[in-house]
């Protein structure tokens, strides 16, 4: 049988030997035996073994959930436990990545639209982000509140041209315009605007903003503050403000 010095299991494996130190004195990889003068010495057991070691650490299994793992006489039971809670942590972390690079990238795209780019800039991006969901709320709360008025018109109009039965093609218009006055009053309640300027968040007139130049995330507004003139990012309306 193979005898393996420190050094030689940690090449033959791709670590480094202060790993293989560190797996013995953890308690999951130690030595077959001990040479006459104290040298630590390897089987190809041992080298398996560090290969399932490297292999559990490269899926991101903690040590001690790993000498569990080898502690067990029916591993079986207990791996799937232990990946299902190492995919759990991993989904985690993926979640936290994905939000970091989503930031790192609405920081980047402002960079580059704005020549003067400053520090209060971050600022703003950070007040955006920390909102974005709950804007996200009120666009879909609209959406969903604008389904039942398009099935409406939908049905109505393809009544008044198969059938000639236009009534329920008026009872939508009779409810179109009250719907449409409810759903801009709702919006502009809850959206307020980050002037790009003075860095203030602000809630424009509703004549104003109803009838401003906008695209999907801004509108051209005057800043009650600064007085600035140009677009203005949307952002939900914070009534402690």
């Amino acid at each position: 049988m193979s005898k393996y010095t420190t050094g030689e299991l940690a090449k033959l494996c791709g670590v480094t030997v202060r790993t293989v130190q560190y797996y013995d004195t953890r308690g999951i990889l130690i030595p077959t035996e001990l040479s006459e003068g104290g040298r630590r010495l390897y089987t190809d057991d041992d080298v398996r073994r560090l290969k399932i070691i490297c292999f559990l650490r490269d899926m991101g299994l903690p040590i001690d959930a790993i000498a569990q793992l080898l502690a067990e006489e029916e591993p079986g039971r207990v791996v799937e436990l232990l990946l299902e809670q190492q995919a759990q942590t991993l989904r985690r972390e993926l979640e936290a990545q994905q939000s970091r690079l989503e930031k790192v990238e609405a920081l980047r795209r402002q960079a580059k639209q704005q020549p003067e780019f400053s520090v209060e800039s971050i600022g703003d991006i950070a007040y955006l982000m920390e909102r974005r969901m709950q804007l996200k709320q009120v666009h879909t709360t609209m959406v969903l509140a604008g389904i039942p008025m398009s099935l409406l018109e939908v049905t109505g109009i393809v009544l008044w041209i198969v059938t000639g039965i236009w009534w329920p093609f008026a009872v939508y218009l009779l409810l179109a315009v009250p719907f449409g006055i409810w759903v801009s009053r709702y919006y502009f309640r809850r959206v307020a605007y980050l002037c790009p300027q003075c860095h203030t968040v602000f809630r424009p007139a509703l004549r104003e903003a109803f009838f401003a130049r906008h695209t999907p995330s801004a509108r051209k507004l005057t800043c009650t503050c600064c007085g600035y003139h140009g677009f203005c990012v949307e952002t939900v309306n914070d009534p402690q403000q």
